[in-house]
């Protein structure tokens, strides 16, 4: 069974959260008027990554707003939604209920739900970014995976800078991982760097990429777009420049057996 794979790229806002929460719940309906399936938001793009100032203000527990809204925007266009990821307060959602890497703070959380808006899989972005940012001082890492099933694909969630910690994907993959999913907010002028990591990621793993990035300008940083969906070859299945779009591809699971087949390279590993 194929996916049809959607990734919205996003014109972000800072700190508008109203305002960008509409443009997502507009690309996920223009998306699923297209025949999308599975859909993927950038990180952070409810507030912005590079909005510091703005995170605690707009900060959020699993049983709130901007959650809600999402899981809405799921159910409304039955479709598979990795939600980008919005700046969870770990004491909200504690108290709510849900299980949290801390009893209080603020985590970069990617909700993810299903078409009825079941809410199948939660991820705390593990590795914070310390280099020219605020976001190692303002937030608390995750400590968790995240897998799920959609519709015969086995996929694996990461935000952004995880992608320079293959580790995080080797482990994902031992899981049975074949689809690996990346919300991020990358910056210019590290263009290179967001393609080699992302492809490099598909080649070692032989799996479908889709990193699925913002644009949109702050006060010391601009999103550079680009985001693109790789097969399990890393070969380049779709891409974009750097303005609002969506891009889009279909995936296939059986072509990601059969690669692995073919060419055993995983098989062949020494290290786990």
């Amino acid at each position: 069974m194929t996916v049809s794979l959607a990734l919205a790229q996003l014109d972000i806002e800072p700190a508008a959260v109203e305002t960008n929460l509409d443009r997502a719940a507009s690309a996920v309906s223009q998306a699923a008027n297209r025949g999308a399936d599975l859909v993927v938001l950038p990180e952070l793009f409810t507030v912005g990554f590079f909005s510091f100032d703005s995170y605690a203000r707009t900060a959020a527990g699993l049983d709130g707003e901007p959650v809600d809204r999402l899981r809405s925007i799921a159910v409304d266009n039955q479709v598979g939604l990795v939600a980008g990821s919005f700046v969870e307060d770990l004491e909200a959602s504690a108290d709510a209920g849900f299980e949290t890497p801390a009893a209080e703070g603020y985590a970069n959380t990617v909700p993810v739900f299903d078409r009825d808006g079941t809410l199948v899989g939660t991820y705390r972005k593990r590795h914070l970014f310390g280099y020219d940012s605020e976001e190692t001082a303002l937030l608390t890492p995750g400590e968790s995976a995240c897998t799920f099933g959609f519709d015969g694909l086995t996929v694996g969630v990461s935000v952004c800078y995880d992608l320079r910690f293959p580790e995080l994907y080797r482990s994902m993959v031992s899981d049975g991982v074949d689809t690996l999913l990346i919300p991020s907010a990358w910056p210019y002028p590290r263009i290179e760097h967001w393609r080699t990591l992302a492809r490099a990621r598909a080649i070692e793993n032989l799996a479908y990429v889709g990193a699925a990035n913002g644009v949109g300008t702050f006060e010391d940083a601009a999103l550079c777009g680009r985001s693109t969906i790789y097969d399990p070859w890393g070969t380049t299945l779709a891409s974009s420049d750097d303005e609002a779009t969506l891009v889009t591809a279909t995936v296939d699971p059986d072509r990601v057996a059969a690669v692995r087949s073919d060419f055993p390279a995983l098989r062949d590993r020494t290290v786990e």
